[in-house]
């Protein structure tokens, strides 16, 4: 991972006033954030906690009462700036009387691509997020879900060097969600710099490298997410299945040499949403019929949280990296 700060807060205050212009609501207090190239970064907190504003002041659509912000080394006011950046906002603001693939299109020609690049764009992130045959359809009638996804292809168009997204998996099924985190990967994997905004701690936890926790508008804990989750005082071993009288031995060997009878030794838990995709899977291994979002990947729980293999050759992956070759732009 490289050094460089993509995006840099320091002392970002912000006081919104009443009709008298007294100070009301200190949203965002004195906070510092240092986001490096190439990293995931998790803003997290309970409702009210000030992340929606901390990303809007970053994003320039609120301006701090104190403090500053620079991305890419600029003021986040420079238009130069914006052409870099995709957002995905907590709630997707869409044209209702456009199709999905129109869609894409209007939002390419705010940043002057041409059209060439922004059809071939537009078919391969519709693939990606599994809009691939609703292409035509008007987003009018897209479910909450569907209109997510639609947000994040639209999120992707520019191929923007540093990605933030508020809430990205909200209104999406595990199999959405678990998409959703994999592209977040993939995107990391190909450099993309990415600040995620989540209530959804088990999202944040799969994707993130750090984390920050705000509470009162003030950074609580912040660090990486391996470091901050390491409980040093217990061990875990895992082991394939034992014989009662294996594990009658290993107990007695443990509490005779570490003076303890604090030991507990039970078959360990697969996460719901890995149970969740490996039922889906076996359904989709066996061609079954569905009227749901089209699935061109096969999840795999024992990978979700490992970087893409380069020699995947799955439908989603090549997607992804046609999408992300810089030769497309």
């Amino acid at each position: 991972m490289s050094s460089q700060s993509i995006v840099k807060a320091v002392g970002l205050t912000k006081i919104f006033k009443d009709f008298w212009g007294r100070p009301k609501v200190k949203a965002v207090d004195s906070i510092n954030i240092d986001i490096k190239e190439g990293q995931v970064y998790g803003l997290l907190g309970p409702n009210g906690s000030g992340k929606s504003t901390t990303l809007k002041m970053m994003l320039g659509l609120l301006f701090p009462t104190k403090g500053k912000i620079t991305i890419f080394d600029k003021p986040v006011t420079n238009v130069k700036v914006k052409e870099r950046i995709g957002f995905l906002p907590e709630e997707s603001y869409l044209y209702g009387y456009l199709t999905a693939k129109e869609t894409l299109k209007f939002y390419g020609n705010l940043f002057n691509i041409s059209s060439s690049t922004i059809d071939k764009r537009a078919d391969t992130l519709l693939e990606m997020v599994g809009l691939g045959k609703t292409a035509k359809r008007s987003v009018k009638e897209f479910s909450k879900g569907m209109a997510r996804r639609l947000g994040l292809a639209q999120a992707l168009i520019n191929d923007p060097e540093l990605i933030f997204l508020d809430e990205p998996t909200s209104g999406l099924d595990p199999i959405g969600t678990r998409q959703i985190k994999d592209l977040i990967i993939d995107l990391k994997n190909k450099g993309k710099t990415i600040l995620l905004c989540s209530h959804l701690l088990a999202d944040v936890e799969d994707v993130c490298d750090t984390i920050a926790i705000l509470y009162g508008g003030k950074i609580r804990v912040e660090g990486r997410v391996g470091e901050l989750l390491k409980k040093e005082d217990s061990i875990q071993i895992n082991l394939p299945q034992l014989k009662p009288e294996t594990i009658a031995e290993i107990k007695k060997v443990i509490s005779q040499s570490e003076n303890t009878k604090d030991i507990k030794i039970d078959h360990p838990r697969d996460r719901l949403e890995n149970f969740f995709l490996k039922v889906v899977k076996q359904a989709v291994d066996e061609k079954s019929e569905s009227a749901g979002a089209q699935l061109s990947f096969s999840p795999d729980a024992e990978t979700q949280t490992k970087p893409a293999d380069d020699g995947d050759k799955s439908a989603d992956k090549d997607l992804i990296r046609q999408l992300l070759n810089k030769d497309t732009k």
